[in-house]
C-alpha cells in the first residue's frame, strides 16, 4: 500500500519591522541656526550700533547679538542652552542608530563617557588659545555638556518617567542649595569679586534673590576651591561675568528636556508633536517668568539658575516647533539648506569659530588692504568684513558637506 503524502503550503510569517526614521531636517537646520548665531558674531553689530547711535535697527541688533548682563534674555543668550538642548534631542536617535548596528549597553556607555572627557578637554584646549598656560575653567559650553553627559547617557536607557522625575530633583535640589547658601553681609566689598558699585546697585537683587547675585554665591565659593586644584597663573577668586563650573547641573535640566523632546520626535515619526513642543514651550516660558517676578528664583542665564533651564527650555521647545512646522510639517526645506550645512557638522563649526576668525582678518587686511571693506563707509566696516569672514566659514563647510567630511566627537 503507498503512502500519500499531502503537502501543505504555509504563508511566510510577517515579522513586523519598523520603517527606520529619517533623518530630521528640522533638527539639523536648528542647530545650524544656532551655530550661525554663534559664528556671526564676527559681523560686530554692537560696534556699528556706536557708529550709528540713533539707530534703532542696529540697537535691536546688538542687543540680540549681546549677552545680558545678569537677569534677562536677548537671542544671544539662547545659544548655549539651544546648544545643550539639541544633544538631548539628538540622543535616541543616537542610541537607536548605534543599537541597531549592533553595540551593547556597556560599549555605548564606555563611548558616552569618551566623548564626555573629549568635549571638556575640547572646551579647554579652546578657551586657553589666547592664554600663556593651560586655562582651567570648565564654564564654557563644551565642557558643560561634557559633565552631564553620561548621566544624560543613562536616561537615555531609562524609562521617560525618569527623565521627568531627574529634571525635578536636579531643579529642585539646585535650587534649594543656592537657597540655603547664605547671601552676602551688607558691608560685602564687592569690588573684591570684580563688582562694581554701579553695577552691583543696577543688577544685583535684594532680598531672598540674592541668594543668586553675582559671584557671592555657592557656585562661587565651589569655584574658589575646585579650580584653584588646577594650575592658575594666579589663584582664581571669581569669574568677571559670573560664570560657574556648577552651571553642568541645571545645563543637565536642559538636556533632559531636549531628550524629552527627541523621544516625542522618534515616537511620534513621521508625524511631529508640534502641540506637545509648544505646550511644553508655554509652560517653561511661563513657569520661568513666574519663578522670576516672584523672586523665588530670578532668571539669570550667566549662572543658569534652574527658572532659566525652565524658561530658556521652553524657547528652545518653541524653537524647534517652528523650525518643524516649516520644514516638516510644510514641507518648505530648500531654504534651509544653507543651515543644514553648518548644523550636520556643528562641531567643526565651533572649532573652525575660535581658529578662523583672526587669520581670515589677518588674511584679508593683508592682501586687500587695512581700507577695503570701508566701501560703505567707515561705520559699516566691521560689518563688511566679518560678513566676508562669516561666508567664508560657511564656504569651507560646504566643502566639508560636499565630500561628507563631517567632525564627530
Amino acid at each position: 500500500m503507498s503512502t500519500v503524502q499531502e503537502v501543505v503550503s504555509l504563508p511566510p510569517i510577517q515579522i513586523p519591522v519598523r520603517a527606520p526614521v529619517t533623518r530630521n531636517v528640522a533638527v539639523d537646520a536648528y542647530r545650524g541656526f544656532v551655530m550661525l548665531l554663534m559664528m556671526a558674531e564676527v559681523l560686530r553689530f554692537a560696534q556699528v550700533s556706536k557708529a550709528f547711535p540713533t539707530s534703532w535697527f542696529w540697537h535691536i541688533l546688538a542687543f540680540n547679538q549681546t549677552h545680558s548682563p545678569w537677569a534677562g534674555c536677548s537671542l544671544h543668550d539662547l545659544i548655549q542652552p539651544s546648544f545643550s538642548f539639541l544633544v538631548g534631542v539628538a540622543l535616541p536617535y543616537s542610541i537607536a542608530s548605534r543599537i541597531a548596528k549592533g553595540s551593547t549597553f556597556w560599549k555605548l556607555f564606555g563611548h558616552a563617557v569618551w566623548r564626555a572627557f573629549l568635549l571638556v578637554a575640547l572646551g579647554i584646549f579652546l578657551r586657553s588659545m589666547h592664554q600663556t598656560q593651560t586655562y582651567f575653567t570648565m564654564e564654557d559650553t563644551l565642557t558643560q555638556i561634557g559633565f552631564g553627559y553620561p548621566f544624560l547617557f543613562l536616561l537615555g536607557f531609562r524609562p521617560s518617567r525618569w527623565a521627568w522625575i531627574s529634571l525635578g530633583a536636579i531643579l529642585t535640589g539646585y535650587w534649594l542649595a543656592w537657597a540655603l547658601y547664605p547671601v552676602a553681609p551688607s558691608n560685602f566689598d564687592w569690588q573684591s569679586v570684580g563688582v562694581s558699585a554701579a553695577w552691583n546697585a543696577q543688577h544685583n537683587f535684594t532680598g531672598f534673590a540674592a541668594h543668586w547675585n553675582k559671584n557671592y554665591n555657592l557656585a562661587t565659593a565651589c569655584d574658589q576651591w575646585f579650580l584653584n586644584l588646577f594650575p592658575q597663573k594666579t589663584p582664581f577668586v571669581y569669574n568677571s561675568g559670573g560664570y560657574s563650573t556648577l552651571s553642568f547641573i541645571p545645563t543637565l535640566g536642559t538636556m533632559i528636556l531636549g531628550l524629552i523632546a527627541g523621544r516625542w520626535l522618534r515616537e511620534s515619526a513621521p508625524e511631529i508633536p508640534i502641540k506637545k513642543f509648544l505646550v511644553a514651550g508655554v509652560v517653561g516660558i511661563a513657569a520661568g517668568l513666574f519663578f522670576h517676578f516672584t523672586h523665588i528664583c530670578p532668571v539669570v542665564k550667566p549662572i543658569w539658575t534652574p527658572s532659566w533651564t525652565l524658561f530658556s527650555g521652553g524657547a528652545c521647545f518653541l524653537l524647534l516647533a517652528a523650525f518643524c512646522w516649516v520644514i516638516e510639517i510644510k514641507q518648505r526645506k530648500g531654504w534651509a539648506f544653507p543651515l543644514v550645512v553648518i548644523g550636520m557638522n556643528s562641531i567643526a563649526a565651533y572649532c573652525i569659530a575660535h581658529f578662523m576668525g583672526d587669520f581670515l582678518v589677518n588674511t584679508f587686511r593683508i592682501h586687500l588692504g587695512p581700507h577695503f571693506f570701508e566701501f560703505l563707509g567707515t561705520g559699516l566696516q566691521p560689518l563688511m568684513e566679518g560678513a566676508a569672514v562669516l561666508f567664508t566659514y560657511w564656504l569651507v563647510l560646504l566643502w566639508m558637506y560636499r565630500r561628507k567630511l563631517f567632525l564627530k566627537i
